[in-house]
């Protein structure tokens, strides 16, 4: 749920919270990492792949 439709003013300061802590997160894996982390489209293909190396589109069209 994004901050805009939580119903009440305790939901959207605890999404603005949530939101900040996550952009705090990544930019201390980021710093780790050395480089960016993969975004949108990029970032749900690395994630998807397997212990195999192969991504859950590759597998679902064999």
């Amino acid at each position: 749920m994004g901050i805009e439709q939580a119903p009440t003013e305790k939901g959207r300061k605890a999404a603005r919270g949530l939101r900040k802590s996550a952009a705090e997160n990544e930019k201390k894996v980021e710093a780790q990492k050395g480089s960016d982390l993969a975004k949108g489209a990029d970032r749900f293909e690395e994630r998807s792949k397997s212990s195999d190396g192969t991504s859950a589109g590759t597998k679902q069209r064999l």
